[in-house]
């Protein structure tokens, strides 16, 4: 049996968008590629599809902008904070925020904002996201056995996460938790 779809008309776009941001935060263009992608499947299902689907897409998009539902740079200070708190570095909190369609300016805006948040410089507050990361994975100062042996692993774990070698290097060869106060 062959699966169907509504048709796309700009009473359904605008409904999938009400549904998708009761659910999730969103930037604008991730918005965007969310409503591109339900007019994907809906053609890929011979659905009928309106003429002007960009246009409309595009129309649904401002209106949240201007009623306030969707603001790029409160949605990137939301997930800078977010990110930091799980251990992200700076490097790939940027990253992620950049896929997920926040534009440069909002990304550096988002940074500067959580630095003055947290009341730190940008180089503590990679060095509090990377003991986080640490912590979180069980790496260098909180690996309970085999330490010297997982050295090598726990600095690739870190570098994958976006962290500096000498950062990285630091919270590895701390004696133990206490001792990173230190640094």
């Amino acid at each position: 049996m062959k699966r169907t779809a509504s048709p796309i008309t700009a009473k359904y776009l605008q409904n999938a968008a009400v549904f998708y941001l009761e659910r999730y935060a969103s930037s604008a263009e991730g918005l965007r590629r969310v409503l591109r992608r339900r007019v994907s499947k809906a053609r890929l299902l011979d659905a009928p599809v309106m003429d002007n689907v960009d246009e409309a897409i595009e129309a649904v998009v401002q209106k949240f902008v201007s009623a306030g539902l969707l603001d790029d740079r409160a949605f990137a200070q939301t997930k800078a904070r977010s990110l930091h708190r799980r251990g992200l570095s700076g490097r790939l909190t940027r990253q992620r925020l950049q896929v997920a369609g926040v534009g440069r300016e909002d990304v550096d805006k988002a940074m500067e904002a959580l630095d003055d948040e947290l009341g730190t410089a940008p180089a503590e507050r990679e060095l509090q996201a990377a003991l986080a990361f640490a912590r979180r994975r069980r790496l260098g100062p909180w690996r309970m056995k085999d330490r010297e042996a997982n050295k090598p692993r726990d600095l690739a774990s870190m570098a994958r996460a976006g962290f500096a070698y000498e950062l990285a290097r630091k919270v590895i060869e701390a004696r133990d938790p206490e001792s990173l106060d230190e640094i």
